[in-house]
């Protein structure tokens, strides 16, 4: 029996990964040129059905990158000439701030210890802050920010761009984007695919602001947004795209699609809420995140009491599960337990009586 990936990244394959893979390898689509009218019709096929699945408003524009982690340094590139503020909690939103501190820009943050989460109405962003930078779900350390949370910001603070890190949130997340000015992700998390390939929502707001800067600054070649844009529009990309990623997204994010995201959501809260339970009741396990409100639904990070992390992790493993170490100065001390859409509730039923029996 083949295992079951609960890593938070790369995670499990979509069920239906492999038969979509076949049939591209059936059709020959990943020889086929960027500049094709059958890609060009491949791309306007993922865009269709990623607005769908996002609801996306009329203005935004879908670009593919070769990973989430490239954006940090776009986005900072092209939507900021000097300062941007960040909210820093963990591992991933720290090295966003630590791209802008690289580019020289007049960086700020309010930072709070790993595995908590924020007050939003406590916070304060200076007036000079091109960027505001945050995390949706923060993978190094299982904190949640309440989409509520993420739209109030924007009603807090409506003069920087709203850019949120959506990483191992999406597609879960219910993020309304007519209150963020852009996000963006991976697909070998939420969406279990392989990896190399990101998505970048970018709205009209940050694509006038691009359009400021454009000549002005190095604005990243290429994946400027300007140069993005100009071939969204003929649903091109400025340099050879991963057409193996964007042809399997294409295909998943149909099958979520006739799931229904609203399915998707309801099925990630009940195993989430399994799962918690379980560290609730259990003498071995804790949840790490200790506020309800701030724990991810999709990445469960619990403590491991009284014995090696690494031996819980290796005990799984010969019964075919595989959950992520902890991050960092964590890792002897904790577990990830990836909850994706391609994850089940029998397997994670499956999961808990193993963590039972330990």
């Amino acid at each position: 029996m083949a295992p079951v990936y609960f890593t938070p990244g790369p995670a499990q394959l979509y069920p239906t990964v492999a038969q979509h893979l076949q049939n591209g390898l059936d059709k020959q689509v990943f020889s086929l040129s960027h500049r094709s009218q059958a890609f060009k019709d491949l791309y306007r096929k993922a865009d269709k059905g990623l607005r769908a699945l996002f609801n996306l408003p009329q203005g935004y524009a879908i670009y593919f990158t070769g990973s989430a982690t490239e954006i940090w340094e776009r986005s900072l590139q092209n939507l900021t000439a000097q300062s941007s503020f960040h909210l820093v909690n963990g591992s991933f939103s720290k090295k966003y701030l630590s791209h802008a501190q690289w580019l020289g820009r007049q960086a700020q943050a309010v930072q709070v210890p790993f595995g908590e989460g924020f007050d939003i109405d406590a916070l304060a962003v200076p007036q000079e802050a091109e960027l505001l930078a945050i995390t949706q779900n923060e993978t190094s350390s299982g904190v949640c920010m309440p989409v509520q949370d993420i739209h109030a910001l924007r009603t807090y603070f409506p003069e920087p761009l709203l850019s949120v890190d959506m990483v191992s949130g999406a597609p879960y997340a219910a993020l309304d984007f007519s209150k963020v000015d852009m996000a963006f992700f991976s697909v070998q998390k939420g969406f279990g695919l392989p990896a190399g390939l990101g998505v970048w929502l970018v709205n009209e707001r940050c694509r006038e602001k691009a359009a400021q800067l454009e000549g002005q600054q190095y604005t990243g070649g290429h994946y400027s947004i300007a140069s993005l844009q100009e071939q969204y529009t003929q649903f091109q990309t400025p340099c050879t795209p991963n057409v193996l990623g964007i042809y399997l997204l294409a295909h998943v994010v149909e099958d979520l699609l006739a799931k229904s995201i609203a399915v998707i959501r309801q099925e990630t809260e009940a195993k989430a809420l399994k799962l918690y339970s379980f560290l609730e009741e259990s003498a071995l396990f804790s949840p790490f995140v200790q506020k309800p409100q701030h724990r991810s639904p999709t990445v469960v990070v619990a403590n491991v009491e009284g014995r090696p992390a690494a031996e819980v992790i290796t005990a799984l493993k010969t019964q075919g599960l595989v959950v992520g170490s902890g991050y960092g100065a964590f890792k002897d001390r904790q577990i990830r337990i990836a909850n994706f859409p391609a994850v089940s509730e029998a397997d994670v039923d499956q999961l808990l009586i193993a963590l039972k029996k330990l």
